[in-house]
């Protein structure tokens, strides 16, 4: 599937880091090092502008080696790219560790992952067929 770009960052377009993976990194397209602070969040830009297909959404997700290594993550995991959004991709980076994290121009802040969708059509009704788990919320199922 081919998708329109418009690259307006100094760095490549999102590339595969492996033939098989399914995220293509996002890097931070900024000036100078930006400093997170323990619990603060910053929108980081990209530079990239994206036409998707019809049907089509991105979800933005974190890096894994960023969250395990420094605790560094997104507020709104995963985010969501619409078909129709022709803005800016933005990153909101969140830095979960006790310490201070510097993020550096070029660095790769997040993956993002091309997912098809349908849209529903809501059926009213007055009840909904049984099921072996019912209603049972949180924690119903056990933890084994």
């Amino acid at each position: 599937m081919k998708v329109k770009i418009v690259n307006k960052s100094a760095f490549d377009v999102p590339q595969y880091a492996t033939p098989q993976s399914a995220g293509l990194d996002l890097r931070a397209n900024i000036n100078a090092p930006v400093i997170l602070k323990p619990l603060e969040r910053k929108l980081i830009p990209t530079g990239l502008f994206i036409e998707l297909p019809d049907g089509y959404e991105v979800q933005i997700r974190p890096r894994s080696g960023l969250a395990i290594k420094s605790g560094i993550s997104l507020v709104n995991t995963p985010g969501t790219i619409d078909p129709d959004y022709r803005g800016e991709i933005g990153v909101i980076v969140i830095n979960l560790s006790n310490d201070e994290f510097t993020l550096h121009p070029g660095e790769r802040i997040a993956q993002m992952v091309v997912c098809k969708f349908d849209r529903i059509e809501w059926e009213s009704a007055d009840n909904l067929s049984l099921s072996e788990r019912g209603d049972g919320g949180f924690g119903s199922t056990g933890t084994k």
